[in-house]
């Protein structure tokens, strides 16, 4: 278990979470400079798509050390953890699991040597619907997964299984095999590789540093780190960096189709997916929401944290003022202190409380990003009520999520998700708002200023655009043999057993 942090959950209702985010990717090569940090900033700035662990491979030409540890990025790492890691060249991931259990084993960066000595470490974003495949082909190899279950450790085997290629071949042999959603940063010694998958499913982009190069999942990142936007990472695209300059080379030809839901929810406000700030479009949003279901109001009140350029648009188009309803607890973050059932049924003021002044006897529009199982809205209209709002009309800036997203966001199952049973009016009655209206589609690509045949709306209308297996050969714990004791969860005894497996891994504790 990782250290707790004494911070209040992210969750309004643990018990029923809301969709999990995809995971931060970061790619420095850069000699002369402090590598493991810039990589540490980059992750910082990628936190909201992964918060149950952290970790970064760095190689100084002739090892490569990996750091990793469950806990957020703050957590893991600190002065006397990134002092020790020098070199030239690392890679970085915060994780969200989408296969694979949420163990120590299964955080990234994966490490693995060749039998000629070359350490290959990845790190990955996304997630891959031919795992069932891959892992009979490592299988067939006679490759020892030890007790990893992971769809990420499956690709950096395969890259590892063939010492007589150079790590560039086995990716060119490797990445056609892969099927799915994949932004990949990987290293030896002397490399920077990244590749993005056919479809671009998820962004990755390259910037310039002073001294070198950075690959990172959002653009946000390459602020942070002070990375000059040089352009996205093609789908279909492999990048190789070493002393030699970058080099791009094609695995597959692009079939580009970029996850909606990332404008809505995945991405940072001020990022840019495909040239659009999401920012832009999130306020786009709120516009054609109240076009599309206006109403007589007093306040418009955006849901923190996506929530809020939408109700912001929403305000601008209506005419009606937008206000801050709800103040949020600036310390919520992950705990692993469980609240009773009493407690637990406090659930939303753990993270926000109603401004009381600004909603008595006010008609108020609450602008949120998605309805997943309607509880959280339900909290949020019964906390509303309570605090003397007269009417409360909810507005979603995206269409109905009736389907689950099996290409890297971690969905509720299609029983589970609300709109899979029920339609407007039905939800509205079931949150116990006045009226309820969301985006329709054409609304929402229209703001993304993409045309839809480049998007991936699967999670909206159930088209997936990459073919999926059969049900029994898909899903987070396929690679799961049986539900493992606490014991074996211990980081202490993982850390011995991937010391013996490496010993150019070094772990972190929870000391």
């Amino acid at each position: 278990m990782a250290r707790g942090d004494g911070r209040l959950t992210t969750e309004l209702d643990p018990d029923s979470p809301g969709p999990r985010d995809a995971c931060g990717v970061v790619g420095i090569w850069a000699p002369g400079e402090e590598v493991s940090k810039l990589t540490y900033f980059g992750l910082y700035a990628l936190q909201h798509r992964g918060q149950e662990a952290a970790g970064i491979a760095v190689s100084d030409g002739t090892r490569t050390v990996v750091y990793k540890d469950l806990g957020l990025v703050a957590q893991v790492f600190d002065e006397s953890t990134l002092a020790p890691l020098q070199g030239h060249l690392a890679i970085g991931h915060a994780r969200y699991s989408t296969t694979g259990a949420p163990t120590w084993e299964n955080s990234q960066p994966t490490i693995r040597s060749t039998s000629t000595g070359t350490a290959i470490a990845l790190a990955h974003n996304g997630n891959l619907v031919n795992t069932a495949d891959l892992l009979k082909e490592v299988d067939h190899l006679g490759i020892d997964m030890g007790t990893t279950t992971s769809d990420t450790h499956l690709i950096t085997a395969l890259l590892a299984a063939h010492p007589d290629e150079s790590v560039a071949a086995a990716a060119e042999r490797v990445l056609p095999q892969l099927r799915g959603a994949f932004c990949l940063v990987f290293m030896d010694e002397h490399t920077l590789y990244a590749a993005r998958d056919p479809q671009g499913v998820h962004p990755l982009v390259l910037g310039r540093l002073a001294s070198g190069w950075a690959v990172a999942s959002e653009t946000a990142a390459l602020d942070t780190i002070g990375a000059h936007f040089v352009r996205e990472v093609e789908p279909g695209e492999l990048l190789t960096i070493d002393e030699h300059g970058l080099r791009s080379t094609r695995f597959a030809n692009p079939e580009p189709k970029g996850c909606l839901f990332e404008y809505v929810y995945l991405a940072r406000p001020d990022t840019k997916l495909a040239g659009r700030n999401v920012y832009a479009t999130r306020v786009e949003v709120g516009r054609t929401l109240a076009r599309e279901f206006p109403v007589e109001a007093d306040l418009v009140i955006g849901v923190p944290e996506s929530g809020i350029p939408a109700a912001i648009g929403y305000a601008e188009e209506s005419g009606i003022p937008y206000g801050q309803g709800f103040t949020k607890n600036q310390y919520v973050g992950r705990t692993f202190i469980q609240p009773s059932q009493s407690l637990r049924q406090l659930g939303i003021r753990l993270k926000l409380n109603p401004l009381v002044d600004q909603i008595k006897g006010k008609r108020l529009v609450i602008v949120d990003d998605t309805i997943v199982r309607g509880n959280t809205q339900r909290a949020l209209v019964r906390m509303l009520r309570e605090a003397g709002a007269v009417e409360v009309h909810i507005r979603i800036s995206a269409p109905p999520v009736k389907w689950p997203c099996f290409y890297g966001i971690d969905f509720a199952t299609r029983a589970e998700l609300i709109a899979g049973s029920l339609d407007t009016d039905g939800i509205r009655a079931q949150i116990g708002a006045d009226s309820l209206g969301y985006v329709s589609m054409e609304g929402l690509v229209r703001a993304t200023e993409q045309p839809a045949t480049r998007l991936c709306m699967a999670c909206f209308d159930g088209n997936y655009p990459i073919e999926l297996p059969a049900a029994d050969l898909i899903g987070k714990h396929l690679m799961e043999p049986q539900p493992q004791s606490a014991a074996s969860h211990s980081p202490t005894a993982q850390s011995k057993r991937s010391t013996e497996a490496s010993t150019q891994v070094r772990e972190g504790t929870t000391a």
